[in-house]
Order: structure tokens, then C-alpha cells, then sequence
């Protein structure tokens, strides 16, 4: 299944939150650097889906704040990405 998300590298404060576009917004404390903001990206999105870092692929976006990634079907995604 993909999904789209909406980076924001550089957070004081990380987690995943719902915006009022419906896009998920995912903020990490890494900064775009090397990729080391995308690393904490799939991690944090593994980590809500509840799956294997490994499980999560980047697939389109790499240089951009809105990135498209390839994560396992779950029914829940929706849930689990918010709690």
C-alpha cells in the first residue's frame, strides 16, 4: 500500500499528527542531511504501523518534504499512525 507524507526534519518535537489537509505530517529531530531525515522518517512510520523498519520503503520524494512511501497493508494504518 502507498500512502503520502509531509516531513518536517529539524522538530523539537517528533511524532506523526494528521493535518487539516489529510495528509500525515511526520517530524523527526534529524536534519535533512545525508538522508539521515528519511532514515528517521520510515523508522517513525514503522515504528506507529507497528512493522519491521525494513517493511517501509521510500519510493518517491527523497529530496522532498512530501514523500511517498511503500508500507505493508494493515487495515488499521489509520489508527495505528495516529496513536
Amino acid at each position: 500500500m502507498r500512502i503520502s507524507i509531509r516531513v518536517k526534519p529539524s522538530s523539537r518535537k517528533p511524532g506523526i499528527e494528521l493535518a487539516a489537509d489529510g495528509v500525515y505530517v511526520v517530524r523527526v529531530k534529524e536534519p535533512p542531511i545525508d538522508g539521515k531525515a528519511n532514515k528517521a522518517v520510515l523508522r517513525a512510520v514503522a515504528g506507529a504501523l507497528g512493522v519491521a523498519p525494513s517493511a517501509v520503503q521510500l519510493i518517491a520524494g527523497e529530496s522532498a518534504k512530501t514523500k511517498r512511501l511503500e508500507v505493508p497493508d494493515i487495515a488499521d494504518w489509520q489508527e495505528r499512525m495516529l496513536s
